[in-house]
Parts: C-alpha cells; sequence; structure tokens
C-alpha cells in the first residue's frame, strides 16, 4: 500500500537543535514514517555542509537557503510550500508566517493544510507594529484557508472560537524526551551551583517572557539562588540584562545549551522551575519541567494555568513573585512537584502526542470543510426553517402512534 506524503514546513529543521517546533518534528518523524513518507524543511543557514544529511529517521530533508525565523520566515515558509504542493498530499505547516499563499493554494489544488498557528504570534512584544498586522493578518488566513487548525493550549482554541467560529483541535507538546541527570564530579566542577538548591529558568530572552521582572525579584530576594539559561546576545534586551545582573552572587547566567543530557542535568537538579511567558500556548520549557517533576512559579495568564490544570503557584509581578520565595515550604515543593509531574505523565507524552497528530491527518485526507462552532442547521436557510417547522406543527402525530 502506498503511503501518504507529508511535508513539515516551518521548522529550523532536522536534526532538531533549535526550539519546540524542531523536537515536534523530530518525534512525529520518529513515530510515524512506518505510516507517511515525511518531507521536512531545513534552514541551510542553520547546518554546516558536513550536517546537511539528505534523510533522517526515514523523513527526506530539503534546505532552503534562508533563516527560518524572524522577517526571512516569510520567504523561507512561502518556498517551502510552494515546493511541497507539488510533491505532498498534506501540508503540515507549524506557524503562519507562509500563510498569505494559503488562498491560492485551496483554489489552485487539492493539498490538504493542516496548520499550527503556534500561539497568539501577533500579540508578543519582540515584533514591530508592522510585523504585528501582518502576523495578525497571516493568523486569519491560516485559521480560513487550513483544512484544520492546531491550537496547542485550550485558551488558544478558547480565542480561535471566538475569533474565526471555527474549532480548532488542541494538541500540546510531549515532554518524555527529557532526562534525570545525576551529577558526576566532572558536572559539579563545571556547574558548581548543583551543590546547592536553586531555582532554574529556561527560555528565550525576551520582554514577553519577564526575564526583567524575575531577574529583579532574585536580585532583590537574595535568598534564593536563580540560574538562567538563554540567548542573551540576540538582542539590545538581553545585551543589557546580562550586563546588568551578571554580577549578582545569587545569579548565574548561561548562553544556550543544545546538549540534550546537559540541560536536563541543570534542569532536573533544581528545586524549582520559574515559568515567565506570558504570550504564547502551551510552552514546550514548561511541559519538560513538569515531566521532570519540578516545582512551577509560573506568571499568572490562562495559557500558563491551563497548562499546569491551575496547580502551579502564580506570580504577576516582581513583588508577586518574591512573596511566593518566601513562602514556600519544602513540603509544598514536594507536593508542588508531585502534581506537575502527575499531569506531564497524562498529557505531556511523544506517544500521546504523535497519536494524535496521525487522527488529524487521516482526518484532514477526507475532510472538505472545517469544523465550526455552529451547528449546521444555523446556516440554512431561514425560509426553509419556517417552513419546515409549520409542516412539523401540522403533523402532530408522535412516532409510536403511527399504525
Amino acid at each position: 500500500m502506498q503511503k501518504n506524503k507529508i511535508a513539515i514546513i516551518g521548522t529550523v529543521g532536522l536534526p532538531a537543535k533549535y526550539g519546540g517546533f524542531e523536537t515536534l518534528a523530530a518525534h512525529l518523524v520518529t513515530q510515524l514514517s512506518s505510516k507517511y513518507n515525511f518531507t521536512v524543511y531545513c534552514s541551510k543557514k542553520k547546518y554546516t555542509k558536513q550536517e546537511r544529511i539528505q534523510t533522517y529517521k526515514g523523513a527526506k530533508l530539503k534546505y532552503i537557503p534562508l533563516e527560518a525565523n524572524g522577517i526571512q520566515s516569510i520567504p523561507y515558509d512561502t518556498i517551502a510550500i510552494l515546493h511541497a504542493v507539488f510533491t505532498s498530499d498534506v501540508l503540515l505547516i507549524l506557524g503562519v508566517a507562509g500563510a498569505w499563499i494559503l488562498p491560492f493554494v485551496r483554489l489552485f489544488t487539492n493539498k490538504k493544510i493542516i496548520i499550527s498557528i503556534d500561539g497568539i504570534e501577533w500579540k508578543r512584544d519582540k515584533w514591530s507594529t508592522l510585523a504585528k498586522l501582518y502576523l495578525w493578518w497571516a493568523e486569519k488566513m491560516a485559521v480560513r484557508y487550513s483544512h484544520i487548525d492546531i491550537s496547542d493550549n485550550e485558551s488558544i482554541q478558547d480565542y480561535t472560537a471566538l475569533r474565526y467560529q471555527t474549532i480548532s483541535r488542541v494538541i500540546e507538546y510531549g515532554a518524555d524526551h527529557t532526562l534525570m541527570v545525576k551529577p558526576t564530579l566532572e558536572d559539579v566542577q563545571k556547574y558548581p551551583f548543583l551543590q546547592e538548591e536553586y531555582a532554574v529558568k529556561v527560555c528565550r530572552i525576551e520582554p514577553e517572557n519577564n526575564v526583567h521582572l524575575v531577574l529583579e525579584a532574585f536580585k532583590m530576594e537574595q535568598k534564593t539562588n536563580l540560574v538562567l539559561v538563554g540567548n542573551w546576545n540576540n538582542s539590545a534586551y538581553g545585551k543589557a540584562l546580562k550586563k546588568q545582573y551578571e554580577n549578582c552572587n545569587n545569579i548565574s547566567l548561561f548562553d544556550p545549551i543544545n546538549n540534550q543530557r546537559e540541560i536536563d542535568l541543570i534542569r532536573g537538579n533544581a528545586s524549582l522551575y520559574i515559568h515567565g511567558h506570558s504570550a504564547g500556548g502551551t510552552n514546550p520549557s514548561l511541559v519538560e519541567a513538569m515531566y521532570l517533576q519540578l516545582p512551577v512559579l509560573s506568571f499568572k495568564v490562562s495559557y500558563n494555568i491551563t497548562t499546569t490544570e491551575n496547580k502551579a503557584l502564580y506570580f504577576s509581578s516582581s513583588e508577586e513573585l518574591i512573596g511566593q520565595l518566601n513562602t514556600l515550604s519544602k513540603t509544598k515543593l514536594k507536593q508542588l512537584g508531585t502534581d506537575m509531574k502527575a499531569i506531564a505523565n497524562r498529557r505531556y507524552t511523544w506517544n500521546t502526542i504523535a497519536k494524535q497528530y496521525d487522527y488529524l491527518i487521516q482526518e484532514a485526507l477526507i475532510s472538505e470543510e472545517k469544523s465550526s462552532v455552529f451547528s449546521k442547521i444555523q446556516k440554512l436557510d431561514p425560509l426553509f426553517l419556517q417552513e419546515f417547522q409549520l409542516s412539523h406543527l401540522q403533523n402532530n402525530t408522535f412516532f409510536y402512534e403511527n399504525s
């Protein structure tokens, strides 16, 4: 039996060495290649000539000579979509950057489109006003012209239902690729903070991740150590924060760590995870921390509350974060960690996530229209409904009275 061809568009590429979408692509390919022929589009800019392999775990890799993020993500995704139209049956598009071309794909082809809108991207503070306007419009195009759209969080599903009157599918992220790592002597020599209790935060250094708020709280509180891993040198915001806080005695700042064992070593041996994200949906770093059984102290927005099922602790300011830090007991920390692990085991495993994507691909292959929040009867002509109602009222014999 011939396998359907699936294109994965919108990632930096494979092998994964960047973020959540790349990790997702890696696990979909790993778990579903026996059932589908995958093609994954990759950024030539992020892989050296030696790293540009042609296949990965059964998936074909196609390289595009552009960056996958920032303003170049628009032509990057567009080129991938145009290529996939001629080579694949289903286009799985991660992000909305190339959504401007989807009306033409729907008009001139019969290809099926599944799109993950990646949170509410246009609300992120890092974008200029012009970029926000484009992303706002592109999100609309993505939802309108896809056969199925994916929200990675129930709060995002509520948002798309209200704005577009369609029912998106909620699929989150897996976290069971993370590892509990016991520190070796060499690890402790490299990272002396492993010998003490510390809080940890791993994120991109962007304003909507409230890095400034978290750093200020720990600078003021002083009693708790903080280890923060992120891309400090990618923006003026990050460079300024690093300069301001790098000499604080209880704060350790590190550049991005791509080695899985090393980042899990730092996260898994922490006593507390600080999650400052205020935009987006289900964040991979949060569900990974939950899977590692870390107690979570999270910024108070609907996405984070939904992800943690309202069982974490929350803050909205530096003062609230300090208050939470000062009232935490070992008993409370242990219970928080147990609660987070139970949620992660139930919801955030790659086997579960891959099955959900499998079902969506099967649905997309046979679907002709999107699911609406309104029932089909509400779309019927009012005159027809009125006629039907009158006919029904004239015939008042019950079904069990027919002879």
